[in-house]
């Protein structure tokens, strides 16, 4: 039988001692005065970085669901995000894109950004951000289709590995509408790529 205990550390230390073995094991000293206070500085900043785990995503769209008699696509574009590669630890950034069609409920749009940056938070993979955004607004308001693509540039390959440092991936979930209707799909993918008014050209 599958045990479903979460997992235990595996020593008693805290995470600010484990940051200072790690600067031990790179050949840093610890001590020197740039570096006395980087095991704070770390805790601090994954505990930042990593808070998506402590908030509910559903609880958070519950707050601000509105009855409204709407149906034309709602889109918001150009969300900003962070996130941290579950390979590496090392961050990856760029830009998530998030439509729906409403069916009777619309979500606040400023939750829109708080639901991105909550499955942000986390350790991820960019294929998994993605759909989560979109499983979980399905979920929240049953909409007739939700659509996300998420371009992002990632530092395990600008910084190690291939190295290429203009390279980006870009990710989609179409659910509904967007997966079985071709016009809907492309309007969205239109839509987001119009920049200031054109489409770039």
């Amino acid at each position: 039988m599958k045990s479903t205990t979460q997992p235990t550390t595996l020593t008693s230390a805290s995470y600010e001692e484990l940051v200072r073995e790690m600067l031990v094991r790179l050949g840093e000293d610890p001590e020197r005065e740039g570096l006395k206070r980087t095991p704070e500085r770390v805790a601090k900043a994954y505990q930042f970085l990593t808070r998506g785990y402590s908030e509910d995503p559903e609880a958070l769209l519950r707050k601000a669901l509105f009855t409204v008699t709407y149906d034309e696509m709602v889109i918001v574009k150009d969300v900003e995000m962070f996130s941290l590669c579950e390979h590496h630890m090392l961050p990856f950034f760029g830009k998530v894109h998030v439509a729906y069609i409403p069916n009777g409920k619309v979500i606040g749009l400023s939750k829109i950004p708080r639901l991105i940056d909550v499955f942000a938070r986390r350790l991820q993979v960019q294929e998994r951000l993605t759909m989560q955004i979109a499983e979980c607004i399905q979920q929240a308001i049953a909409p007739e289709g939700v659509g996300v693509v998420v371009e992002a540039r990632h530092l395990c390959m600008m910084m190690r590995g291939v190295e290429k440092q203009h390279s980006a991936a870009v990710t989609s979930s179409m659910l509904g509408a967007f997966r079985n209707e071709e016009n809907t799909r492309q309007e969205f993918l239109s839509l987001i790529r119009a920049r200031n008014g054109n489409n770039g050209s």
